[in-house]
């Protein structure tokens, strides 16, 4: 019954929620990671090189690296000792294991795959410090090595790392990125090749996914292997929900934690373009009462890096129940801004009992009170509520001896 009731509230709100066509885009080449902010349709866009490694600053008691694969880089375990660090030889780089950051969780980047306890270190129960154990090597994509070792991690990460300048190990450097840097994101950034820290990412609260690069395990052809797509916040869940037959139920879809359930196969390459899957629908959940559609109609692939999709605010389908078994209940918008609320109804049989919506103010005083229809089928009906004033209020939908309520805000 909830779901008769929804795809009937779903066509009368068809004006209310119109799509809204989003371009984004990477840059030409994919130079850019692009940050969108589903509420305010806003973006913030970095330069994908600038950084190298990424350190997870949320709490000094969560550990994470993550290394920049967006832009081609590789990560090899050469050693679980630290002494190894000043006899790296690339010239054993066949004997090097390859490490590749999880695409579905963001704090377990590929230094977090080493073979010590900690992925790169191990806990000393003295110092209360994870000290770093395990020697690693990234690859550039221009060829470029850079040995690397996490020494220690206690609220920051102090690491050592060196070049290769074809002969020998040079600029051998020591740093510290401090959990305190940047207290508005997940994320510490910093540049090996340019010896800085910098900044890659916006606000924790100001993003719901990103458009990057990244490194995934495709079967086949049973490797790992570079794709562009969007990854989604950790603050954030994700449902995907197939839509050949029409838009789906923000109530029942199954949202994901996975950071990749939006991913890179919304769109397949066809030979001389792309092809986008426009029946495929993301719906991104924020809290329990916003909820935003996401459907992706063009890729124009590297030549531009732009990305276009149709977006929905569907938060007013949140929250419709059964008031018994055969009467349902909800009403949109909420809040409201201009005094008007549409509450929708559906009887499945039709009910001897008056149905009765009652709206209380927080001290509990009635403020207002209509009937509304008892018959069987779907019904909507607007009420003027511009005589109250901004606030909260208590919606209380009565049918018979049954009673369902809920909040109101009107501002």
């Amino acid at each position: 019954m909830k779901k008769i009731i929804l795809s009937a509230v779903l066509l009368a709100t068809t004006i209310i929620n119109a799509q809204e066509a989003v371009t984004v885009s990477m840059g030409a080449g994919y130079t850019d990671e692009v940050y969108v902010d589903l509420s305010n349709q806003t973006t913030n866009s970095y330069e994908a090189a600038n950084w190298d490694i990424a350190f997870l600053r949320e709490n000094p008691q969560d550990m994470g690296i993550r290394v920049n694969d967006g832009v081609g880089i590789q990560v090899f375990e050469v050693a679980n000792d630290p002494s190894a660090f000043d006899t790296v030889d690339v010239a054993n780089e066949a004997s090097w294991n390859p490490l590749y950051n999880d695409d579905t969780n963001w704090d377990n980047g590929a230094f977090m795959q080493g073979s010590a306890t900690y992925g790169w270190g191990e806990y000393n129960p003295v110092t209360h410090v994870v000290e770093g154990s395990v020697v690693f090597v990234l690859k550039y994509a221009d060829g470029t090595y850079v040995k690397f070792i996490n020494e220690a991690y206690a609220a920051g990460y102090t690491f050592r790392f060196a070049t290769w300048s074809g002969t020998a190990w040079v600029n051998e450097t020591t740093q510290t990125v401090s959990n305190d840097d940047n207290p508005d994101t997940r994320y510490n950034y910093f540049s090996l090749i340019n010896n800085e820290a910098v900044i890659a990412e916006p606000a924790i609260d100001a993003w719901d996914f990103v458009f990057r690069k990244y490194t995934t395990f495709l079967d086949p052809p049973g490797q790992y292997y570079p794709v562009t797509g969007a990854l989604h916040n950790p603050n954030v869940t994700v449902a995907q929900n197939d839509e050949t037959a029409g838009a789906g139920d923000p109530n029942t879809l199954d949202y994901l934690e996975e950071i990749n359930t939006i991913g890179y196969d919304w769109k397949t390459f066809g030979g001389t373009g792309y092809d986008v899957n426009s029946d495929v629908a993301y719906y991104v959940k924020k809290s329990e009462s916003t909820v935003f559609r996401v459907v992706f109609t063009e890729f124009e692939g590297s030549s531009t890096g732009n990305i276009t999709f149709n977006l929905e605010n569907v938060s007013d389908l949140l929250g419709f129940e059964s008031v018994t078994e055969q009467v349902s209940f909800g009403m949109y918008p909420n809040p409201t801004a201009d005094g008007q609320v549409t509450i929708v109804f559906e009887n499945n049989t039709t009910v001897l009992e008056d149905n009765v919506v009652k709206i209380y103010a927080m001290d509990g005083s009635q403020v207002f009170a209509t009937s509304v229809t008892n018959n069987n089928g779907f019904y909507n009906k607007t009420l003027d509520v511009s005589i109250l004033q901004s606030g909260v209020y208590m919606v209380a939908f009565q049918s018979g001896p049954a009673t369902i309520t809920k909040k109101l805000i009107i501002k």
